[in-house]
């Protein structure tokens, strides 16, 4: 594809979403939210273009696939029980995030994992081609409480992340 008002090639990676998962009353969970709003304040500039999308959502469950219909990569950003630390980030892609289910993944019971599976096998031809999750270990998800201190001074690094990964997709575009 050309731009016609100076000839140069615009790269097309396909739909980018990155969509930060949490419950914005629940302490830590709410990380993924957050994480995502601040990459969105600072790069602003990434979101004048037609295929980055960033979304919020409140404990997706199943609806997450309508979230991500459409999308050539997803970003997913929430919060994770691994037993490391409180605010170690993880960077998972699709093979890596089955680790994080059947309890020990999304702070949400119903989480990434599960319903990465459950689309690849009801919806195969429908998935995103690349999965990534950004998992932030949580400490406190207590109805009321805040972010924790060690999430909340992971979260410039998890917005660098984000950025960093959407950077690498659109240089490696092959078209």
């Amino acid at each position: 594809m050309m731009d016609t008002r100076d000839h140069a090639r615009v790269t097309n990676p396909g739909m980018i979403k990155i969509i930060g998962i949490g419950q914005s009353l629940r302490g830590d969970d709410a990380l993924g939210l957050e994480a995502v709003r601040l990459w969105q304040e600072k790069y602003q500039n990434k979101l004048a273009r037609p295929d980055v999308v960033a979304e919020l959502a409140e404990l997706p469950g199943t609806g997450l696939l309508d979230l991500i219909e459409g999308a050539q990569t997803v970003i997913f950003v929430d919060a994770v029980y691994s037993g490391a630390a409180p605010g170690t980030i993880h960077r998972l892609v699709e093979d890596e995030i089955s680790a994080f289910s059947g309890g020990s993944g999304s702070a949400h019971g119903w989480g990434v994992a599960e319903t990465i599976s459950l689309g690849r096998q009801i919806m195969p031809g429908s998935m995103p081609e690349k999965l990534i999750l950004i998992g932030i270990e949580a400490r406190q998800l207590k109805l009321g409480d805040t972010l924790s201190p060690e999430v909340k001074s992971a979260l410039p690094e998890v917005a660098r992340l984000i950025e960093q990964y959407i950077e690498t997709i659109i240089a490696n575009d092959p078209d």
